[in-house]
């Protein structure tokens, strides 16, 4: 129990942009059976928590409804077991996703759940630090879920557009792991960045075809989209067939889409291992304490961040 009545949650007053988020004081929620109460460290930002709830429409697709919290990945500390769970104990310290309720002090997880459907949990590695862990669960799963479609191998050379976001910082090393040539599209001041994660960076844009050509002139064998269609396109143009193409952020005719949905149920964990292990690296880009959540978001909504960008709490 945590010895107190309320507790910090942000919180839609109306669906909307950043402006429309407010830090309030709420009852202090109390595991039910079945399920774990978290005591929140870290939550961290993903493209989808401000798309689904810029306005009532678009939250309605996804169960969501007033009054409605915010954020999804979590990082933080077992404080309250409810009736039945036997897999947690108080005090373990655990990563995974709620759907926007993450950035709150305390956050209900149900032990069976799912993200979208009560919450899920994972324990967290020695040596990976909370901040980190909450940067892992959207982006981790939507990363090993497009990996999953493409299966990128040793001998494939990948264009993964969008390389240096949330996702794509996963998508670059998962597929380096997996022995793949990455190129990785980008900006120009992201360079460097994606040299970091492993890639070759190719600037997009127009004469992006041209550009991978240059890079890989004995050719490019799949694709990830991880912004919208334009790697598509490109991918398509060079030859990739669509079976070895995906995209997570629009549907696309005999596309097969990367959905963190259907991530294999091991996925995170091996993901947190990796990182524990030092395979894996997640750039933080930011960090904001919760008061400061309006810049966050808008930091985060900028789509031109290194990183992740990860709330304090």
């Amino acid at each position: 129990m945590s010895g107190k009545e309320t507790s910090r949650a942000v919180e839609f007053e109306a669906f909307g942009g950043p402006g429309a988020l407010r830090l309030r004081e709420v009852p202090v929620p109390q595991a039910g059976p079945g399920q774990i109460r978290v005591r929140v460290t870290a939550a961290g930002l993903n493209p989808m928590d401000w798309f689904m709830t810029s306005d009532a429409e678009t939250a309605a697709r996804f169960g969501l409804s007033l009054p409605c919290g915010f954020g999804t990945d979590y990082a933080g500390v077992v404080d309250q077991l409810g009736d039945g769970v036997s897999e947690f104990a108080v005090g373990d310290r655990v990563f995974g996703g709620a759907l926007s309720r993450a950035v709150a002090d305390y956050v209900l997880v149900d032990v069976a759940g799912t993200i979208a459907a009560g919450g899920e949990a994972h324990r967290t590695p020695d040596g990976v630090d909370d901040r980190t862990a909450a940067a892992l669960a959207i982006a981790g799963c939507t990363a090993a879920a497009a990996l999953d479609v493409v299966k990128p191998g040793p001998d494939d050379t990948v264009l993964i557009g969008g390389a240096g976001g949330g996702v794509g910082v996963f998508a670059v090393q998962l597929a380096r792991i997996a022995g793949a040539r990455v190129l990785g599209t980008g900006s120009a001041s992201s360079a460097e960045a994606l040299r970091a994660l492993g890639a070759e960076p190719v600037a997009y844009g127009e004469g992006l075809v041209d550009r991978v050509r240059a890079l890989a002139p004995a050719g490019v064998t799949a694709a990830m989209d991880l912004h919208g269609t334009d790697t598509v396109r490109a991918a398509r143009e060079l030859g990739v067939p669509d079976e070895r193409i995906t995209a997570i952020a629009a549907q696309i005719d005999g596309i097969t889409p990367g959905n963190g949905a259907n991530a294999a149920p091991d996925a995170l964990e091996k993901i947190a291992d990796l990182v524990a292990a030092g395979r894996l690296r997640v750039p933080i880009a930011a960090t904001y304490p919760v008061e400061d959540v309006r810049a966050a978001v808008e930091l985060q909504a900028g789509r031109h961040v290194h990183g992740k960008v990860v709330i304090d709490l």
